[in-house]
């Protein structure tokens, strides 16, 4: 009798642990009140719902999903479709906390989880940088085509020309220097796919046995041999 409820007691927990999520998104949405809560992913192509939540009144948003390897996901308010009504982040395999406000979804975020996120953080922090520059050229670009200064003008648009030029190239550095992290991959793949093949191939040959074996990795491979397989065919 002790035997059967031992076995029984086992068997109890190995169902619950089957049960528990490789993913736990914990989200904090300040002044969200009603709404349902996306989290999605992209499946062959494909951009899926793996979980959501309806809020009504409930301050507590949990959302949970089956995860292989570090991966990008989405969080979404409603069906907004828009990049800016979403949240991306790089989680893995435990919890990954949310922090935001509904009047400004996408900006206000704070997310505590992965070591990919983190290094996803600091990309995006000097990117940041790069972009709020781009803006400023074009409105002093606007500024001296009205008082036409051409020299200044010109200035510009060659400083906008080169910015294009240094994003890919940080890029590319970035990655060399995360080539442990699926970041690297990822980057490749979403911020510089249009870039010279070579560069794509010098990030690919770098990474790690365990990043090249990746979701990321994988699909960074992939993709250079079918830009090569079509340049040899033309």
């Amino acid at each position: 009798m002790k035997k059967l409820s031992l076995i029984l007691i086992t068997l109890f927990f190995i169902a619950c642990g089957k049960d528990q999520s490789d993913l736990t998104v914990i989200a904090n949405i300040k002044g969200l009140k009603k709404g349902t809560v996306y989290l999605k992913k992209v499946d062959d192509t494909l951009l899926v719902t793996v979980d959501s939540v309806v809020v009504n009144g409930n301050s507590k948003i949990e959302l949970h999903s089956d995860l292989e390897g570090p991966e990008v996901f989405y969080l979404y308010l409603d069906k907004h479709s828009t990049e800016t009504d979403r949240i991306t982040f790089f989680a893995n395999k435990g919890v990954t906390e949310i922090n935001t406000t509904l009047k400004n979804f996408a900006f206000d975020v704070d997310i505590k989880g992965s070591e990919q996120q983190k290094v996803m953080d600091e990309y995006k922090a000097l990117i940041s940088k790069m972009n709020n520059r781009n803006l400023e050229v074009i409105k002093e670009q606007f500024e001296a085509q009205k008082a036409n200064d051409t020299a200044t003008f010109n200035k510009l648009k060659n400083e906008a020309k080169n910015s294009v030029k240094r994003k890919y190239l940080y890029t590319v550095n970035f990655a060399l220097n995360n080539k442990d992290s699926e970041v690297a991959p990822y980057l490749a793949l979403t911020e510089i796919y249009n870039a010279r093949v070579d560069l794509l191939d010098t990030i690919n040959q770098s990474l790690t046995p365990k990043i090249k074996s990746s979701k990321y990795g994988k699909e960074l491979d992939a993709f250079i041999a079918e830009i090569k397989a079509n340049e040899n065919s033309n």
